[in-house]
């Protein structure tokens, strides 16, 4: 056994990097069980066997279902937050509205087709607590952001109407998400610019004449 410190240290972070490694390779299983059986139906033993492990090897890592639910959704918010953080920048009030809405919602429906375990997770029926908690969360710092955005676009608009608008805006992409993730190819194509047109019409008259409109 070599005494070589170097060796030593370097031994601590193989270990630690094999680890990161197998949890990765659980969340990746889970996503797939989430997404095929939903929360409630999914089970620690059928996570270990999507991920070619034992279920002895899933619980040296998680102690059940739930743990490993919250540790895939923390790390899903975390970059669901980094991409609407993107998407839902403020705007030059001369972007023509279409561009505004369709570069959003573009984001939020990669995000979601790339991940479609987090739809399945944050509107489950039986969510767990720390999920639920993240959802909550979320929706309250997504709102704020889509009032940000609102904002850009309806400079003269009262507060407490971008609150509302920014609500029904949600509302509307929430909804029609489902039917895009159910759908493929042109059709899903099809079903998001629904969704577009119909933020777009419901916008419109709501940000009124601004500059570059015209």
């Amino acid at each position: 056994m070599s005494d070589n410190p170097q060796t030593q240290k370097e031994q601590p972070r193989r270990r630690q990097a094999r680890g990161e490694r197998r949890i990765a390779q659980l969340l990746e299983a889970a996503a797939q069980v989430f997404c095929t059986t939903g929360y409630t139906a999914a089970s620690t033993n059928a996570i270990a066997r999507e991920a070619g492990v034992s279920p002895g090897t899933l619980y040296q890592f998680f102690p059940n279902k739930e743990a490993i639910a919250i540790e895939l959704g923390d790390r899903l918010v975390h970059e669901m937050r980094e991409t609407y953080g993107e998407a839902l920048a403020p705007v030059d009030p001369a972007t023509p509205l279409e561009q505004a809405v369709g570069a959003a919602v573009d984001r939020f429906i990669a995000f979601n087709t790339e991940h479609p375990v987090f739809f399945a997770l944050m509107h489950g029926p039986d969510l767990p607590g720390g999920i639920a908690d993240a959802h909550d969360q979320l929706h309250t710092t997504l709102i704020g952001r889509v009032e940000g955005l609102l904002a850009s676009l309806m400079p003269e608009a009262a507060t407490a109407d971008v609150t509302r608008t920014a609500h029904v805006c949600l509302g509307i992409y929430k909804a029609g998400l489902e039917l895009v993730l159910t759908h493929e190819g042109a059709e899903r194509t099809a079903y998001v610019q629904e969704i577009k047109d119909v933020l777009v019409r419901y916008l419109e008259p709501l940000v009124g004449d601004r500059p570059g409109r015209g």
